[in-house]
């Protein structure tokens, strides 16, 4: 029987709008995208990340060349920008690279560790061979207590406190990681299928840097956790 091909796509564009050059910037001990790169490495259920980016030679200038399990694809000009849909470049990666499923991550995520990742797809496994799901996203939950803008409560009444723990959880897209089929993909057009499953990844390796002040909240967690 022969191996299943996992394949990780990890895009990656030269230019970052809040947080400049993140991508390539050291980040504690070395380059931001080398964090999540080397985690996806080392889930030997991998078989190859394909890097989708404008930024081949800024890779190169970081000691990053291709391998037999790294595939850096030369982003489409018409695919470059801060405006393009990350479906898009996803569906390209797709088009071009065949595979029996699809993991999904940023280089934004660099406390995510090898072991959550080898558990989201165990999770995957598991819940598809109950005919429960065709693709699956992380999340990060939360029990406390939401409000609008105007005040007024969402979650819960203020008239009658509950316990937080006994709140219902309400669970965030974090962008951590997503995992999908070639055909989950194309029934909606994007990476979370039409009957998806939540994974709840740990919140000290769910931080996202969108912001300088995230950089600075997983730069103080890895060095604690180090």
């Amino acid at each position: 029987m022969s191996k299943r091909k996992v394949v990780a796509l990890l895009p990656m564009k030269a230019n970052s709008e809040r947080v400049k050059g993140k991508n390539f910037r050291t980040f504690v001990n070395k380059p931001l995208f080398k964090w999540i790169l080397d985690s996806l490495l080392d889930v030997d259920e991998i078989s190859q990340v394909v890097i989708n980016t404008d930024a081949r030679d800024i890779l190169a200038e970081n000691g990053l060349i291709e391998s037999n399990r790294i595939l850096i694809r030369d982003r489409k000009e018409e695919l470059c920008g801060d405006f393009v849909s990350m479906n898009k470049i996803l569906l390209d990666d797709i088009n071009e690279i065949s595979a029996d499923l699809y993991l999904m991550t940023h280089t934004t995520n660099p406390l995510l560790t090898a072991t959550t990742i080898k558990s989201a797809i165990q999770k995957y496994d598991e819940t598809l061979a109950d005919g429960k799901c065709d693709s699956l996203f992380s999340v990060t939950r939360y029990q406390t207590r939401f409000y609008r803008e105007d005040g007024t409560a969402i979650n819960h009444d203020p008239k009658n406190l509950l316990r937080t723990q006994d709140l219902e959880p309400w669970y965030e897209e974090n962008s951590n990681l997503y995992i999908f089929t070639a055909n989950s993909f194309e029934s909606t057009g994007a990476r979370i299928g039409e009957n998806p499953v939540i994974f709840e990844t740990p919140v000290l390796e769910s931080i996202d840097i969108d912001e300088q002040s995230d950089w600075n909240l997983a730069e103080a967690v890895s060095k604690i956790k180090q």
